[in-house]
């Protein structure tokens, strides 16, 4: 049902919902940077984090179960491409460098909000304000702010790659 993506580019339905949502990840972190640092709306932050790492996890097990067990891996993927379109051996092998670098981070990303998460739940009261915990926070939350903008970087690159460049 939904194995053909919206953008056009012979991605799979997830694969362009992923796509999406990393756009609007980075601007939804900075506004909720921006609410604790400048406007010091910890309530706004927390709600904002929380929905951001739950959908994110939804997106995430969703993408990784339509990927591998509905597409059959991203190869697949891929090589949905009519057949005069589709990636020689040589670009493969350059999709396939870009898409490791992307898992680097890609990978960390979701035990590092999970972790900066449980933190925050267990080390800041309700409602939340600054505390013994936010030295400890600060740094996991600005480990965890570099480490998803750089997941949403590389994995818009993988896109490019896989799905736009024509080579």
């Amino acid at each position: 049902m939904l194995r053909n993506g919206f953008l056009g580019n012979h991605a799979s339905f997830m694969l362009d919902f992923v796509v999406v949502a990393l756009v609007l990840i980075v601007p939804i972190l900075l506004y909720s940077l921006y609410a604790v640092k400048v406007r010091h709306q910890y309530g706004m932050h927390r709600k904002l984090q929380l929905l951001l790492g739950g959908i994110l996890l939804v997106a995430v097990a969703l993408f990784e179960v339509d990927l591998h067990f509905v597409q059959g891996g991203w190869e697949a993927v891929v090589n949905k491409r009519p057949e005069e379109m589709r990636l020689t051996a040589d670009q493969l092998a350059q999709v396939r460098t870009v898409l490791r670098i992307h898992l680097i981070f890609a990978i960390s990303t979701p035990f590092l909000w999970m972790i900066t998460i449980a933190a925050a739940l267990r080390g800041f009261a309700y409602p939340p304000a600054p505390g013994a915990h936010s030295g400890w926070h600060k740094i996991l939350g600005w480990a965890s702010a570099v480490d998803i903008t750089l997941t949403s970087i590389t994995g818009l690159i993988f896109y490019y790659f896989a799905f736009v460049k024509l080579f």
